[in-house]
């Protein structure tokens, strides 16, 4: 359609171009004709031409100038023809010269901008569909997020409440499994009920007479001479450990501390002839050296096999992180720090090059300091041997510090020097051996310490016993049970029970029980409990330790805070294990119980002159 408008413009300009050619041709043909020359109109025309001022030189120059004007018209006439536009070809020559096949293109493309009108509102109506559908489609998609929204929150809201009710069930349960069980209490608690002869399969203990004869005469006369037999043996281990001091050099061996008695002998249930003295070692690293307990409650994941250790990591006073930060920041020139002076640079990444670390190793390693406890005991014996008129000895290979005592007329007297450190400022101990490891498992590497409570166990009896009635059964109780326990090991040999199971049994019903009920008239009700409670736990196979995550001990006994936030520990984990092992001790258990009323009355009427023998294998010094 443009092309079109196009030519007619261009056909208008040529036109218009033509005709003010011919009207400038038609002016310039009338100039020339003015300009023709002509007579003066002042001469008369009738004068002859002698009379007149022009000559004959005049009239050939009228016919010259005639001439040239003719020339003149002729040359615009001639130039006005050679020069006419519609001479020069046409440049524009586009536009049809049939006006109907111009409307009948101009109608074509009419027709086709119609359709291309339509093809557009289609298309249109098409984008305005899909764009109405994706908006329905999102609007599903949000109200189908938000019915899953509701739906994960109610999920949400009954999963916690699920939670809460299994952390109450939780609780309850675990406060019910930390006090003896209903069917083994017998009181007139309403916490504690009373159970008649349902426990223990059936089986029944001898009467209260029976017991209190034959604690008066089994018992208590064995045990008549543990106050002799203490203050001989920490006479002597005085003299011992005074004698390794003076061996020891302050400047590259262990300072040896003042020994803790602990354990049965002095907690007055000692049963068991000969009678046995535990006694704890505390040692130092020397300077610049220390200690730096770590405990397996520090830790978040920890083997289940590793709960109730801990590591003592070897560091030295200049690179503890934990002491001084003079190491840490700029004092400047002007400060000095009384710690290091200037001369005593801290120094860190150095490894402690101490003997009795792990190889490549920070932490202690237990199988070299029993080495050289062993070692140290040795030259401290021989030093004093002189001083003395008998033997001292060995008596187990494997326990560094088992030591005894024989005398000339064959008489020993056992007894044991347990190496031990201090955690931090606690009466906690890491020793590296026991006799009898209350978890009665091994440990799962030579760096690992067994964590004793033995310090806290010993103040918890006389914090105890002080609140109890004068001549309260609570001792008595253990000391039967204890009595009972070792003539059963000897009929059938050792089990999974030991005397550690029995006083933590014995711990659980002091604190569950009110101090009115360890009356010494209750003595055949009280052991009855404790060997129910027993039983229960063996069942379960699950007796927790007395101190450790056990929140009901009371906050004066002065356990930190990391002990008694921690999980609780399984005494008797090893019976989940052990198969074999948790079924011997059951028949053992079982044994034990059926045999007690026949053992008692037998020792009763006869006490035998020694209850023990002699230890297997003895390596004298």
């Amino acid at each position: 359609m443009k092309g079109v408008f196009r030519s007619l413009q261009s056909r208008s300009s040529v036109t218009l171009c033509v005709c003010v050619y011919d009207v400038c041709v038609c002016v310039c043909v009338c100039v020339s004709l003015c300009v023709w020359p002509r007579a003066p109109p002042f001469l008369p025309t009738s004068l002859p031409l002698s009379q007149t001022s022009w000559g004959p030189g005049h009239c050939v120059r009228k016919a010259a100038a005639m001439a040239l004007g003719l020339f003149r018209v002729c040359l615009v006439v001639v130039t006005a023809i050679i020069n006419h536009p519609l001479l020069f070809p046409r440049e524009n020559a586009t536009v049809p010269e049939n006006e109907e096949e111009i409307i009948r293109q101009m109608q074509a493309h009419q027709e086709k901008l119609q359709l291309e009108q339509l093809r557009l509102e289609e298309e249109m109506a098409r984008l305005a569909a899909d764009k109405e559908a994706e908006k329905e489609a999102l609007e599903q998609v949000a109200e189908e997020g938000q019915q899953q929204n509701e739906s994960r929150t109610a999920w949400d809201l009954w999963s916690t409440l699920c939670m809460i009710l299994f952390l109450v069930i939780e609780v309850w349960r675990q406060d019910h499994q930390d006090a003896p069980s209903p069917e083994c209490l017998g009181s007139d608690e309403d916490e504690l009920p009373d159970l008649e002869g349902a426990p223990l399969r059936g089986l029944t203990l001898p009467n209260r007479a029976t017991l209190d004869h034959f604690y008066e005469r089994c018992i208590r006369g064995a045990t008549a001479d543990a106050a002799r037999t203490r203050e001989f043996v920490e006479g002597f281990v005085d003299d011992l450990l005074e004698a390794l001091r003076s061996l020891c050099s302050r400047d590259s061996d262990m300072e040896v501390e003042d020994f803790i008695g602990v354990d049965s002998m002095y907690e007055n249930w000692q049963v068991n002839k000969p009678l046995l003295c535990d006694l704890f070692v505390p040692f130092m690293p020397p300077e610049p050296y220390h200690f730096h307990p770590e405990l397996w409650c520090s830790s978040r994941s920890v083997p289940l096999d590793r709960q109730g250790y801990g590591q003592i990591k070897v560091v030295r006073a200049d690179e503890d992180t934990l002491g001084c930060i003079c190491g840490k920041t700029k004092l400047g020139e002007d400060m000095l720090c009384l710690l290091h002076g200037r001369n005593n640079v801290v120094r860190h990444g150095s490894k402690a090059a101490d003997p009795l670390c792990a190889p490549n190793s920070p932490y202690l390693d237990t199988m070299r300091v029993m080495k050289w406890f062993q070692t140290a005991l040795t030259r401290a014996w021989h030093r004093i041997e002189h001083k003395y008129e008998f033997d001292l000895a060995f008596g187990q290979l494997d326990t560094p510090g088992s030591l005894k005592i024989r005398f000339r007329s064959g008489k020993f007297m056992p007894f044991n020097l347990i190496p031990v450190i201090q955690c931090d400022d606690s009466d906690l101990y890491f020793v590296s051996h026991l006799a009898r490891e209350p978890g009665g498992g091994t440990r799962a590497s030579s760096t690992d310490w067994l964590l004793s409570f033995a310090v806290y166990e010993r103040h918890f009896l006389r914090v105890t016993s002080k609140a109890l009635p004068e001549g309260a059964c609570h001792l008595s109780c253990l000391q039967i049970a204890s009595f009972l326990l070792s003539k059963q090991n000897r009929l059938t040999g050792p089990s999974g029970l030991g005397n550690y199971h029995l006083k933590t049994a014995l711990l659980h019903l002091l604190l569950a029980r009110r101090p009115a009920d360890w009356k010494a008239e209750q003595l055949d009700a009280r052991l009855h409990e404790l060997l129910c409670f027993l039983e229960k736990s063996l069942l379960e196979k699950k007796l927790q330790h007395f101190f450790i995550g056990n929140r009901k001990v009371p906050e004066a006994m002065g356990l930190p805070e990391a002990v008694r936030r921690a999980e609780p520990l399984n005494l008797f984990r090893p019976f989940v294990l052990q198969r074999s092992l948790y079924r011997k001790t059951v028949d053992s258990f079982y044994e034990m119980l059926k045999n007690a009323p026949a053992l008692i009355s037998e020792y009763s009427l006869h006490i035998p002159s020694d209850h023990a023998s002699l230890p297997p294998k003895t390596v004298i010094l």
